[in-house]
């Protein structure tokens, strides 16, 4: 699998600009023969977070429908985040950071709903997800979503290694100065997992907030295959059945832990 991470500043609130930064993205993507590009979170709408808790719910029929043409058009798997609402009934609504995947087909093969709200911004405007990462087959391997403050967690990235991950895929939204979570903590989730990560983030400025860059693409040993600056650009890397397959017999963290055990520990004994 070629991965492609999108590192690049959106326009806060121009959807429409922000959908052609993604198509032009997609088409430097499969013109490089990647089988997936990754974009960052929120990236459709540009991350404010206080500025999304008015989103149109009908505003969702539309982007999921031109992302799916984008990614049928240049023949390239697309990752993208913008913010999801589930209709409560008697004009009641709840809104979640989401992330969803379309095959290279343009058919939607997951949806993913972030888990964990970073600061004080992102739990006014959104709802924290119960749902565990679920997995697809992508190019020979079978790939997960999660999103930015997700992957700093272990039981996210184990949740999805157990659900039969081998690929991660991570739109993130980190913020300058923050450079041990794709140098540090990723790497040692990829490596804990035998899992490929994949993490792309925004440059610049948004909504005032200074966005850091520095996305990673990570193998399942931990290794960097490749990173980017703080410019926009995107990063390519591959990884193989074979890289997988060596990391877990290198070190078997999936198969040697023990799940009943850490469950008692949490009840105390």
């Amino acid at each position: 699998m070629r991965i492609a991470v999108m590192q690049g500043n959106a326009t806060v609130g121009d959807q429409a600009a922000n959908l052609r930064a993604i198509d032009e993205a997609a088409a430097r993507a499969a013109g490089d023969g990647a089988d997936v590009l990754v974009t960052p979170e929120l990236f459709v709408s540009g991350y404010a977070p206080l500025l999304l808790r008015t989103v149109d719910p009908a505003a969702e029929r539309g982007i999921l429908a031109e992302l799916g043409r984008i990614a049928k058009h240049r023949k390239v798997a697309l990752v993208a985040s913008y913010p999801q609402v589930e209709e409560l009934g008697e004009e009641k609504r709840r809104q979640y950071i989401g992330a969803v995947l379309f095959d290279a087909n343009g058919e939607l093969a997951l949806t993913y709903r972030k888990v964990h709200l970073f600061g004080d911004d992102e739990p006014r405007a959104f709802a924290c997800s119960e749902a565990p990462p679920t997995t697809v087959e992508l190019a020979g391997l079978r790939v997960s979503l999660l999103i930015c403050f997700d992957v700093e967690f272990p039981e996210a990235v184990r949740a999805a290694a157990v659900a039969g991950a081998d690929v991660v895929l991570a739109p993130t939204a980190l913020a300058a100065g923050f450079d041990d979570v794709p140098q540090v903590l990723l790497r040692a989730r990829a490596l804990e997992n035998g899992v490929a990560l994949a993490y792309a983030n925004h440059t610049g400025e948004e909504d005032g907030l200074v966005l850091g860059g520095g996305s990673v693409i990570v193998g399942p040993n931990g290794g960097l295959l490749a990173a980017g600056d703080d410019a926009s650009r995107i990063i390519l890397g591959d990884v193989t059945r074979d890289d997988i397959d060596a990391a877990r017999r290198e070190v078997d963290y999936l198969g040697r832990r023990r799940p009943t055990t850490y469950a008692a520990w949490e009840r105390g004994g």
